[in-house]
């Protein structure tokens, strides 16, 4: 059955970031989980002018739900 999926906008996505810089070992400090990327960036800027660090593995998380398909819904 072919479904649509949709973003569920009653949820509110989340962003992080965590640096991945060093040679040997990953720096490994972390954004913390915000619902917006602003703040994120922001902490991005911060870490690389005090440490100097430019790689950050990022991150974006939401919740999707699945409908069945609206062409389906009208032929039942």
């Amino acid at each position: 059955m072919p479904f649509t999926i949709t973003q569920d906008m009653s949820a509110e996505p989340e962003y992080e970031a965590r640096c991945v810089a060093g040679d040997e070992a990953e720096c490994g400090a972390a954004s913390g989980t915000h619902h917006d990327p602003g703040p994120v960036e922001e902490w991005q800027r911060k870490h690389t002018q005090n440490t100097g660090h430019r790689r950050y593995r990022r991150t974006f998380g939401d919740y999707a739900e699945l409908q069945p398909s609206p062409y389906l819904t009208e032929l039942n």
